[in-house]
């Protein structure tokens, strides 16, 4: 709570120990846009959407993520190299040195909410250093409404100073930048990285920690959409693998594209008031949606313009993590409020660069359990420093980086949630096909909507031997046919055309599942054991 005294045009940050007047309170996107193109901080694109470089970050940067270990959290964390434990004497000073710092500066201050079901809201203050940061915060967060600004009291804070640059040796950082979650002060602390995806993450974090405990709510790493008769479907997956596109589906209409609460009235809710989508590669005719919410008030980031401001979407020059944040009223299809209703489906998405799993798959309870503790998709060349070659990547729960608890912790209650619900589980890769990275081609976007409009449509008939094939190495159920998609295509053997050379691949990732498993065993049953591939080949 926070007693900072404010109207709709002003707000007083005497209590966070910041004493200037120079702030810019609830700023509309116009003024953000036009204040960021005054001081060249960022240019307009022909669109009309403001474009920024975000400096040195363009991705987030998992290994200066921290969190204060103190009374709440040294018990209850995961600890390891995802949750990496920060001193609170630590936090404290270099706290003091980040106001110091921003006493100084220009600053932006947003309120703001997280959780489009009030049952769950958390009130949020967001202090920025720049503009364009501020107007992150404006698509991203939950927008109140006047009257609701009235009486808004902070629960969380979140400091953004990407200027300030910290000293590790003194600080007790890993490097120059960081961002420190503090659940006993209730700050999101982000100092040394201008990307802004920090900014949401860090309440993500906040949120995983804490709605599992007071609310025995399942905080998810997913986007979700509804028919139109009432069905929910939540798509879970990396960065990467589809979660914006798959949901953005003009037949459908949007909750939200990447965080989500699964509450105990069995409903789903977003977490945010927009979207931040990966712009690599996007086209009108591919993801017109998307396209068409790039417009004026959405921020492109990390992108290359040409002289006239126009947009290339296959310029990665800066970046392959090339993104571009918008509220979801920029969505025309969009369910209002964010909730949803009667999940029936559940889609795991993964981008198999090895190009082994099918493209689609029926998934029992012990391998929904076995897929979503393992989180898998792959990297592949260029999207991270020293990747040359295509390699396996786990991130338990499909978003272990913002998970502080145990991954068997969200397990269990996805599991529940799932059978209370009685709802299907599919594993969908939006990887390869035809051979691994570099041999064979990305599954069609086309072939993949087709899929899971068939899932969504009722149309992949039932769990049987006569719809089915058992995949002999992964023991998942694959389709023999779908309307839509050549039947050849839903056999990942059949389209190597090598059968030899496809095994090998397939039981090479079958160990790196096994492999990674093992750190989970100890917590998982022996239900959940069997989920996963059952063989090994050396």
């Amino acid at each position: 709570m926070n007693n900072s005294k404010k109207n709709s045009e002003s707000v007083s940050l005497i209590s966070y120990g910041i004493t200037h007047s120079n702030i810019h309170y609830q700023l509309s996107p116009s003024q953000l846009h036009a204040i960021t193109l005054e001081k060249k901080m960022g240019k307009e694109a022909s669109s009309g959407a403001l474009a920024v470089n975000t400096g040195e970050f363009t991705g987030r940067s998992p290994k200066d993520r921290f969190i204060v270990k103190d009374a709440i959290t040294t018990d209850n964390v995961w600890w390891g190299d995802i949750n990496i434990p920060f001193e609170p004497s630590n936090f404290d000073v270099l706290h003091e040195k980040v106001i110091a710092y921003l006493n100084d500066k220009e600053l932006y201050v947003r309120d703001c909410y997280a959780c489009a079901d009030h049952n769950y809201r958390m009130d949020i203050r967001v202090i920025n250093e720049y503009p364009w940061s501020n107007l992150f915060a404006y698509n991203m967060f939950i927008r109140p409404t006047h009257e609701e600004l009235k009486h808004f009291d902070p629960e969380w804070t979140v400091i953004n100073a990407p200027g300030f640059r910290a000293n590790p040796e003194v600080d007790g950082t890993r490097q120059h930048n960081f961002a420190i979650l503090n659940f006993t002060r209730k700050i999101v602390l982000i100092g040394g990285t201008g990307y802004t995806g920090e900014i949401k993450k860090g309440i993500f974090s906040a949120l995983n920690f804490i709605l599992p405990f007071q609310k025995t709510t399942l905080p998810m790493h997913c986007s979700a959409n509804v028919g139109a008769t009432g069905e929910t479907a939540i798509f879970f997956g990396l960065s990467g693998t589809g979660k914006t596109t798959l949901s953005t589906d003009r037949s459908r209409k949007l909750i939200g594209d990447d965080e989500h609460g699964w509450n105990n009235e069995n409903a789903v809710f977003n977490f945010e008031g927009g979207c931040y989508a990966k712009v690599i590669n996007l086209s009108s005719e591919s993801e017109p949606e998307i396209f068409h919410a790039i417009k004026k008030g959405a921020l492109l980031e990390n992108v290359v313009l040409d002289e006239n401001g126009t947009v290339d979407y296959t310029d990665t020059s800066i970046t392959q993590n090339t993104r571009v944040s918008y509220p979801i009223y920029h969505i025309e299809n969009v369910q209002r409020p964010s909730l949803g209703k009667n999940p029936k489906n559940i889609f795991f998405l993964t981008a198999d660069a090895f190009g082994v799993l099918p493209p689609i798959s029926k998934l029992t309870p012990s391998q929904a359990a076995y897929h979503f503790i393992s989180g898998y998709t792959a990297k592949v060349a260029g999207t991270e420093a020293g990747v040359i070659a295509p390699i396996p990547s786990f991130s338990a729960c499909f978003g272990a980086p913002f998970m502080p608890l145990h991954p068997a912790k969200y397990a269990e209650m996805l599991s529940q949630k799932m059978k209370n619900a009685e709802v299907n589980v599919w594993l969908v890769n939006t990887g390869w096909t035809g051979g691994p990275y570099g041999v064979g081609t990305r599954m069609k976007l086309k072939y993949t909507r087709a899929m899971i409009n068939a899932v969504l449509n009722g149309d992949l008939g039932l769990y049987d031997y006569d719809h089915y094939h058992i995949h002999s190495v992964f023991g998942v159920a694959q389709p023999r046919e779908c309307p839509g998609v050549p039947t050849s295509v839903l056999s990942p053997r059949t389209t190597w055309n090598d059968d030899e050379a496809y095994y090998t691949a397939a039981f090479k990732l079958t160990n790196a599942f096994r492999e990674n498993f093992k750190k989970f065993e100890a917590f998982a049953s022996e239900e959940i054991r069997r989920g996963g591939p059952q063989r090994y080949a050396f």
